[in-house]
């Protein structure tokens, strides 16, 4: 058996494609180091994005495939995480404690978008990423509900307020602050402020990604917020329905204007799931969240079914991916969750982060 050469284990190593990137380990930068001594070779694979329940899979692929050349006798694998802060909106900087703000909105109400926003934050925890959930919406909060929390956060000093915590995921909403038959009756300026404070004002304790669940809609309360906080990406939420569709892709494009790359497209109640016999069924029309991430050049990340444990678990406070964590409906919301995060890997890491501050002082 004849050695092998660092080049040639990079050429392997080209050949296998990351499913969550969709590009190889090269191309995805996720290669971190390769030893070669003779016929033995050890790569360090580093992921950017967390992917607990995808490692193993991934570690093993790579040992077959360098194992299969005949030059090679032994590969040890690792593969590990390494989540940085991604580029933000020009001029603004990310908030301490805080590396990625994924933004989730939707064009319209009544897609699910605040489910699927739950769910998503419990299944980047449940990959091994620290999360925390943003409840953007001030007319109607609905996060306290889902996460199954009561009260009102502490506040150490009078001026800063304590996330409340639940299920290891960090949450705020302007529901833990008013009363849950309360209407909000502001106007958008007032509700923009609220909401820059509860932004700013929480501890948020070093999140990997914070979810922010915006309001529906893409008028000037969207679209202001968009520009104050200083998000790394953005998810749409969508149903297949064509209605839910126009309203979607104006979503995208306010996230355009703003110069926020779009991670991709979720495509939720996509098929409806008969509680009695099991039937699948395409309720809402089909495909048109894959039709819509084509013509926009961003990724279908995945589809999720109008299932009832989805909206029982919801209204109960143990989301989904919690409370079934073994289930086809966990494992969908949790391959959407690296895929998003996979996404935002690919984009630019945040130098203002890395760069020290220079300080000249006469001495």
């Amino acid at each position: 058996m004849d050695s092998i050469t660092e080049a040639q284990v990079r050429e392997i190593l080209a050949t296998i494609r990351d499913p969550h990137t969709d590009a190889s380990l090269a191309q995805s930068g996720e290669i971190r180091g390769i030893g070669v001594d003779g016929d033995r070779v050890a790569v360090e694979i580093a992921l950017g994005y967390p992917a607990h329940s995808y490692r193993d899979e991934l570690a093993a692929q790579v040992k077959r495939t360098l194992e299969a050349d005949s030059n090679v006798s032994q590969a040890a694998v690792s593969v590990t995480t390494r989540i940085v802060a991604h580029k933000v909106q020009d001029k603004l900087t990310p908030l301490p404690g805080v590396k990625n703000i994924i933004a989730v909105a939707s064009g319209k109400g009544g897609v699910g978008k605040s489910t699927v926003a739950a769910n998503l934050a419990l299944a980047l925890a449940a990959e091994g990423a620290k999360v925390g959930v943003l409840d953007a919406d001030i007319y109607g909060p609905s996060q306290p509900r889902m996460f199954g929390i009561e009260g009102r956060p502490d506040s150490p000093d009078g001026r800063s307020i304590e996330p409340m915590v639940n299920h290891g995921v960090q949450l705020m909403s302007i529901g833990f602050l008013v009363g849950e038959d309360t209407p909000m009756i502001w106007r958008g300026p007032m509700v923009t402020q609220a909401l820059t404070q509860l932004l700013n004002d929480t501890r948020w304790r070093d999140l990997d990604y914070l979810v922010i669940d915006l309001p529906p809609g893409t008028g000037d309360i969207q679209l202001t917020l968009c520009q104050r906080v200083p998000v790394a990406g953005a998810l749409i939420v969508t149903t297949p329905q064509d209605i839910a569709l126009l309203d979607a892709k104006k979503g995208l494009k306010m996230f355009e204007k703003v110069e926020v790359p779009v991670l991709g497209v979720i495509e939720n109640m996509a098929t409806h799931i008969c509680s009695n016999c099991g039937h699948e069924e395409h309720v809402f029309g089909e495909g048109g969240g894959a039709r819509m991430a084509e013509q926009y050049g961003v990724p279908l990340l995945g589809s999720l079914p109008l299932d009832i444990h989805i909206r029982e678990q919801a209204d109960g406070g143990d989301p989904t991916v919690h409370a079934m964590p073994g289930s086809d409906l966990a494992a969908r919301y949790r391959g959407i969750a690296r895929k998003a995060a996979a996404q935002l890997s690919l984009q630019a890491k945040n130098k203002a982060i890395a760069m020290p501050k220079i300080v000249i002082e006469n001495t």
